[in-house]
């Protein structure tokens, strides 16, 4: 099949576009307010954009309190949503009135951070604090304003639950982190393979496609 998003005339009963860009890592975002409200909220558009130095995005279809917060404080925390926490990040999920602390209503522990001052969940095995860099407000093809924000931040400061550190590496899927499907769907990392990158002498030794 083939369809145009600008028809969205693909006949299935729900647009594909997020099974298809899946799974996505979960940013579940912490921030504070300039007058001291914290939010914790998880961003299904969410990554790593660059390794030296660290930095992460998170975007936001709306204006939403967490885009709010960062700016206006300029520093923002992502805690790794678990398989074990799957339920209390589903449940900051909810549509709560601003000035409720979504942690505390999930029954998180707040910690705090180093070098950053909104608070990390003390249930997740990883935290990083970042601080903020840029917001990208989005356009469309046409030029045309979205209702969408990238927020970039660097990472500044990385907490890690030793228990999950093996033969000096940190193992990632005895934590069980999740991710976003479409619709309702989400996975667990719980096994992994490994693969290394061929070196330029193996790339150059490999035989020629056929034409």
């Amino acid at each position: 099949m083939f369809y145009t998003t600008e028809q969205n005339d693909h006949g299935l009963l729900h647009d594909p576009f997020k099974a298809i860009v899946a799974p996505r890592p979960i940013g579940w975002i912490t921030t504070m307010s300039a007058a001291g409200a914290v939010n914790l909220a998880p961003y299904s558009y969410f990554n790593g954009v660059h390794s030296k130095p660290p930095l992460v995005m998170f975007a936001s279809e709306t204006r939403k309190d967490s885009l709010s917060f960062v700016e206006e404080t300029k520093e923002f925390v992502c805690n790794l949503a678990t398989y074990a926490l799957r339920d209390q990040m589903n449940q900051t999920s909810a549509p709560y009135p601003r000035g409720v602390d979504e942690m505390r209503a999930a029954g998180l522990t707040p910690a705090p951070c180093r070098l950053v001052k909104p608070p990390r969940v003390a249930e997740s095995p990883c935290a990083l604090e970042c601080k903020w860099l840029q917001t990208v407000a989005l356009n469309d093809v046409n030029g045309r304003p979205l209702e969408g924000f990238v927020v970039i931040g660097q990472v500044v400061g990385v907490h890690i639950d030793e228990r999950f550190i093996k033969n000096g590496l940190l193992d990632t899927a005895a934590m069980r982190p999740i991710a976003r499907g479409g619709y309702h769907d989400y996975s667990v990392v719980e096994s992994s393979f490994s693969l290394r990158r061929p070196t330029g002498v193996e790339a150059a030794r490999a035989p020629a496609a056929a034409k």
